[in-house]
């Protein structure tokens, strides 16, 4: 929520000044014929008309002074429901005004400032508002494009109760509204070569079943005494503790290929759009199950930046997927022509792999296009990974053009990958699961329906 003051209000000469220039076509007409009828009654000696001349003049007047002295006396706020929204979904904006002086004021017109992607800016005519009295109203946004926009700042336009004044004030505070990409609900597939299962055979714990299974560590200052173990202590000539239960967690790298070369096209249904959603699907199917998941580009950026680019669990991994899906919702197109970093970051994290016995976790990547370069370097990434995914967006292929994608989705296959080959207007929640069936090294080239 966001609540404030009109902005741009100051006392003083100048705001004065701003007040007397919201004159209306009727108070400058009030005005100007006062001051006339003023100078015809001087001349003509005319008492009655000066009475009358001054009360033209003097009334547009007032109404500036009123109108002025209110300039803090109107609040508003703004709500927005919720503030990260799925691309194509609607969020709910409610405005709130409250009068806060001790005189009621005029007619209101509010307007709310909204990028043009989400849809017309929004008006609304309140009636005459009591002291203390509040008038809520609320409108809806939709965007189709992922993005960040802002909502805001609330306008004001205040007049008088004889139309003669009208200004137009505008309040500080803003909101933003995050348009993350769309996602899919993906079935919970084994993947061949995970380390430990996927689903619920990815959460492992160390035995604490007895002395005999104790795996200890060193001490550290603040452990409990109560935890040391004596036979280790003899053992290592130091003093040891016996090992909290310390859950583990399979881990996951999603690579999103964002080289401005690798796609064509823009808009909704462009393959980097695409592509763009399917790894935000991937990602928060990856958390659902337990796994601790990363987001990494060509560019070798990771997010989470923190411990070592892997979400934790609990509070933390809801906080990781929001940053995650914040990251989605604005990333565009690199500079970069290759996927060097990329596989530097995945070597260098351990393939995405999980730091335990039994392999090194899951690498779901999705690229553009591939040269015979850069299918080589995307090979080399699949590593020492429990299994790795990917899934190749071709732009030949999407614009029905010949392509070359089965020989680098081959080549992929040859390294160990299971690559799929994605045309345009497939599901991915279908690929997904075909993944999942796919034999170790295999994949599909083309023919989804």
């Amino acid at each position: 929520m966001s609540a404030g003051a009109p902005r741009g209000a100051g006392e003083g000469r100048g705001g004065l000044r701003a007040s007397l220039a919201g004159l209306t076509t009727r108070g400058r007409s009030f005005l100007a014929a006062g001051v006339a009828a003023a100078l015809c009654a001087y001349v003509l000696g005319q008492g009655e008309l000066l009475r009358v001349g001054l009360l033209l003049a003097a009334l547009p007047l007032i109404c500036v002074l009123a109108l002025h002295r209110t300039r803090h006396r109107v609040s508003g706020s703004r709500r927005l429901t919720p503030m990260r929204v799925p691309a194509g979904s609607e969020a709910r904006v409610q405005l709130r005004m409250e009068n806060v002086s001790r005189l009621p004021t005029g007619l209101l017109m509010l307007q709310d400032r909204v990028p043009y992607v989400l849809g017309p800016r929004p008006r609304f005519v309140l009636d005459r508002v009591e002291p203390g009295g509040r008038r809520e109203v609320s409108y809806r946004v939709r965007s189709d494009l992922r993005g960040r926009y802002p909502l805001g700042p609330l306008q004001l336009r205040l007049t008088d109760p004889f139309g003669l004044v009208e200004l137009t004030r505008s309040f500080s505070a803003y909101d933003t509204l995050t348009v993350i990409p769309r996602t899919e609900a993906l079935p919970p597939v084994r993947l061949t070569g995970e380390t430990s299962g996927y689903g619920d055979g990815s959460r492992r714990s160390l035995a604490l079943a007895g002395d005999d299974d104790v795996i200890p560590r060193g001490y550290r200052r603040g452990d409990d005494l109560r935890r040391v173990h004596w036979r280790s202590t003899a053992r290592y000539g130091e003093l040891m503790v016996r090992r909290e239960e310390q859950p583990q967690r399979s881990r996951a790298t999603v690579l999103l290929d964002t080289r401005g070369a690798a796609f064509e096209g823009a808009g909704p249904d462009s393959a980097f759009e695409w592509a763009v959603s399917g790894a935000a699907s991937t990602l928060l199917h990856l958390l659902e199950q337990g796994f601790s998941a990363r987001l990494l580009t060509d560019s070798g950026t990771a997010v989470p930046g923190d411990g070592g680019g892997f979400s934790s669990g609990g509070q933390e991994s809801a906080e990781a997927a929001g940053l995650m899906m914040d990251t989605l919702a604005v990333v565009g197109h690199s500079d970069g022509a290759g996927l060097t970093r990329a596989y530097e970051a995945v070597r260098g994290g351990g393939g995405g792999g999980f730091t335990g016995a039994g392999g090194d976790g899951l690498l779901v990547a999705f690229f553009g296009d591939l040269d015979d370069v850069q299918t080589e370097v995307a090979a080399k990434m699949r590593g020492r990974c429990g299994a790795a995914v990917a899934f190749v967006l071709d732009s030949a292929l999407w614009d029905g053009r010949p392509s070359r994608v089965e020989a680098r989705t081959g080549r992929l296959r040859d390294a160990g990958w299971t690559a799929l080959a994605v045309p345009p207007g497939v599901a991915f929640g279908e690929l997904w699961r075909r993944a999942g069936n796919a034999p170790l090294g295999t994949g599909t080239s083309g023919g989804w329906g």
